[in-house]
């Protein structure tokens, strides 16, 4: 059984569509951004853009997070490929990955409501900047999450119920 990565820039619904999916699949869900150390956070909390030092460290922490149980889910942004393939190496396990892509002025209208959270609505940029959409990725699903999360959640379930039939589970 595959564990799954929420992945999307900040804003974009990774925590609320990873909870739920978990829900729905009786999995347990790890929070990737409880994850960063300090320093990263303080970092961010300035409006600091993370580069990919800080990023390798945290990656290697939800990778063996991942690796510790299959079917996971996790949230983590995972912006870049290079980015998931560290995080497929760190858990050793078979995972796949849910990319929520939006609007940028959905996002940050999204990021200027949040409250109590680190990430600034000036990251945003930086983040867009860094995505690679895992489009040409066949262990990844990119969604439209405009919709209804429940919309969401039900093309996430039967991509996953196909990559199931194909795989001979």
């Amino acid at each position: 059984m595959a564990s799954i990565v929420v992945m999307g820039v900040s804003g974009c619904g990774k925590t609320s569509f990873g909870e739920t999916l978990a829900t729905a699949l009786h999995r347990p869900f790890i929070e990737g951004d409880a994850l960063h150390p300090a320093a990263n956070i303080a970092k961010m909390s300035a409006g600091v853009p993370l580069d990919d030092a800080d990023r390798w460290p945290w990656l290697d922490l939800v990778g063996r997070a991942l690796g510790q149980a299959d079917g996971m889910v996790v949230s983590c942004s995972a912006l870049k490929r290079i980015y998931r393939d560290r995080l497929r190496r760190a858990a050793g396990r078979d995972m796949v990955f849910v990319c929520l892509n939006l609007p940028r002025t959905v996002l940050e209208q999204r990021l200027h409501e949040r409250k109590g959270h680190f990430m600034p609505p000036a990251l945003l940029d930086s983040q867009l900047a860094t995505l690679e959409l895992p489009t040409s990725e066949p262990d990844a699903l990119v969604l439209d999450a405009t919709g209804p999360i429940e919309s969401d959640i039900e093309q996430t379930l039967t991509w996953l119920r196909g990559r199931r039939r194909e795989q001979g589970e």
